[in-house]
């Protein structure tokens, strides 16, 4: 399944940096927008993993609705 995010990103003494607006929590940088690209991805995926580990170790989640 592919899942589609918006990259905002910025130059910062010449770095890209961005992050994934629908995802707090996932920045990175890289030296041009293409490394910015894979650098997130990457990021991205270690935050998955990482929640994956965390289920198997016992932690629970339930889904809740909130109304905005």
């Amino acid at each position: 399944m592919k899942r589609f995010f918006t990259l905002e990103y910025w130059l910062d003494d010449g770095w890209y940096v961005g992050r994934f607006k629908e995802i707090p929590g996932v920045f990175s940088q890289g030296e041009s927008l293409d490394e910015l690209k894979k650098n997130i991805i990457d990021a991205y995926r270690m935050m998955i993993d990482s929640e994956k580990e965390s289920i198997q170790e016992g932690i629970q989640t339930i889904e809740i609705g909130v109304e905005v």
